[in-house]
């Protein structure tokens, strides 16, 4: 029986939809960025962006190109952590990834191309918050701005360790460094006395 419909595409057509999204979400963030709009901007039918991609969070996801899908480990954190347990699996989470042989090697390639290349640093700004500051301060009913100060904190510290190497932290293992980091970002994400 033969096939009927459209037809799947190509890899080029595949490449060109992944280029339109990777624009579209530098350009107008996540939020404004539709499954429709790329599809209108790349000229193929929606449909075969949910053929190829499947959901927006999944292109999204293939625009950064991230080797783990960081939306499934958060949700899992925020849905399982009372506030006050927080901060010490999300440090532990972050420093694990980071030190992480395969996507600690792909963060620290990443963040060379963000600081960079202005388009990458807008993707990067994108996601932090429109999928890690909104849905942390969602979840407990904390300001963005708060949330903002606890995630600069534990990102400064994963950076400076991963990124930039300081013997200091390298040192540490990564608990020790999870009791170290862990109560600062507790600290922020607590209202002021």
């Amino acid at each position: 029986m033969a096939k009927t419909g459209r037809r799947p595409g190509t890899p080029e057509t595949r490449a060109h939809i992944l280029r339109v999204a990777r624009d579209q979400f530098a350009e107008r963030g996540y939020t404004e960025t539709t499954i429709r709009s790329v599809a209108e901007a790349a000229r193929v039918h929606p449909a075969l962006l949910h053929h190829y991609f499947g959901t927006k969070q999944q292109l999204y996801r293939e625009a950064l190109d991230f080797p783990v899908d960081p939306w499934a480990v958060l949700d899992r954190l925020l849905k399982d952590t009372a506030l006050e347990d927080l901060a010490a699996p999300l440090v532990r989470h972050f420093v694990r990834t980071w030190r992480d042989p395969d996507t600690g090697a792909w963060l620290r390639a990443s963040t060379r191309q963000v600081f960079s290349q202005s388009d990458s640093v807008r993707l990067m700004r994108n996601h932090w918050d429109t999928v890690v500051l909104v849905r942390i301060a969602a979840t407990y009913d904390l300001p963005q701005k708060q949330v903002a100060i606890a995630i600069a904190s534990l990102f400064g510290v994963t950076l400076a360790d991963s990124y930039i190497g300081l013997a200091a932290l390298q040192e540490l293992d990564d608990e020790e460094l999870v009791a170290i980091v862990a109560p600062v970002v507790d600290r922020c994400l607590r209202p002021a006395p």
